[in-house]
């Protein structure tokens, strides 16, 4: 059986200084007016689960204001198995714990993985590559703690280089580093590109049934060694020795353009993710629609891998994204709701959900949270 929340607990977490919910089951609707906390119960469970906050908050602002730490507690079962999620802030840091004892958080990645569908999302459709590939990267990190810390080490050499750049440090500094670039680089470039054949594969499944078959979506994932063109639907597959010889290769072509531009220009920071509708690239010819949907098809794959590769269903987080979406979307997401995966939703309206959906749910009026 799957492992799933059936209580959580903050204190001093952000607007709450408590927040109790106990008896939780498969479908949980928190309502209440803007401004009552909802997203701050979404980001607290997502904190418990993905040990992440989609907010990407500076750590102080987690506690409540004057309180001296925050807590947060997330009890978790599969009817044979209970765990204890707990989440410790205090002065600046965080600290992760599981049934009372300290973990690292690449620990705990997978144990209780959970998707979350927030507006802001929308951004995967028509901002920038760097949401793109945040997207991806916090997906796999669910998935196996080694992306999780490729992708950590390669953030810390790329934050080196980018200082020896900006200060300009002697070639010889730099080409030294690129070194540690190049085994980190490659390393998650072949992580990302596996994960992403996944990923595009479910999505393009999602988004025809989505559209009725009517469009055809292709994803595209094209690393910063190779040239781009936004307007071609191309993707590459490579293995790691392929990827360190290329990286190496364009970091030698580039060394001088990166010194006179004072940044980094080659690896995994610089690579394109590109979605095709019909041939046609969504960032600059899909409709709104068009690209809802295809957000809503890349949430749906998210969570399927999760459950194909970890043999464990996500918890789903929904923050306000019914209103985001018209009918024909809103009823694909329930649709999927309805596979039995335990969802928590906010929402400042109801009226977005049919009878049968309410019937099925709890649904818990949260009232104007303190502070």
């Amino acid at each position: 059986m799957d492992l799933s929340i059936t209580h959580i607990s903050f204190a001093d977490f952000r607007s709450y200084e408590r927040f109790d919910l106990d008896g939780i089951g498969p479908l949980t609707v928190l309502v209440g007016p803007n401004a009552v906390g909802k997203t701050n119960v979404v980001e607290g469970i997502q904190l418990l689960t993905a040990q992440s906050s989609f907010r990407h908050p500076p750590v102080d602002q987690l506690v409540r204001m004057g309180a001296p730490f925050a807590r947060l507690v997330a009890d978790a079962s599969d009817g044979n198995r209970q765990l204890e999620l707990e989440l410790r802030i205090a002065e600046g840091r965080k600290r992760f714990l599981l049934n009372g004892k300290g973990r690292r958080t690449a620990d705990l990645k997978g144990i209780v993985p959970s998707v979350t569908f927030t507006p802001d999302d929308l951004e995967l459709a028509k901002g920038s590559m760097a949401v793109r590939r945040a997207a991806l990267d916090a997906l796999g990190s669910q998935l196996s703690a080694n992306h999780y810390l490729i992708r950590r080490d390669y953030e810390k050499v790329l934050r080196h280089k980018n200082r020896l750049l900006k200060d300009e440090a002697p070639a010889a500094l730099v080409e030294a580093l690129d070194e540690a670039l190049i085994t980190c680089g490659a390393q998650l470039a072949c992580y990302r590109a596996a994960l992403f054949g996944k990923v595009a594969a479910a999505m393009a499944a999602y988004y025809a049934e989505i559209a009725d078959g009517r469009e055809r979506l292709r994803a595209c994932y094209v690393p910063s060694w190779e040239a781009h063109d936004p307007a071609v639907a191309a993707t590459f597959s490579f293995g790691r020795d392929d990827a360190r010889a290329a990286l190496a290769s364009a970091l030698s072509a580039r060394a001088g353009e990166e010194r006179a531009r004072r940044r980094a220009l080659v690896g995994p920071h610089a690579d394109h993710i590109e979605f095709f509708i019909n041939e046609r690239n969504v960032t600059s010819f899909a409709s709104q629609g068009q690209q809802r949907s295809v957000v809503l098809a890349f949430k749906l794959a998210e969570a399927t891998l999760i459950q194909e590769i970890l043999h464990q269903k996500p918890v789903l987080l929904l923050d306000d994204v019914m209103s985001e979406l018209d009918a024909a979307r809103r009823r694909a997401l329930v649709a999927f709701i309805a596979g039995d995966i335990q969802t928590f939703i906010t929402t400042a309206n109801l009226d977005y959900f049919d009878a049968d959906l309410l019937s099925a749910a709890r649904v818990v009026e949260l009232p104007l949270a303190e502070g």
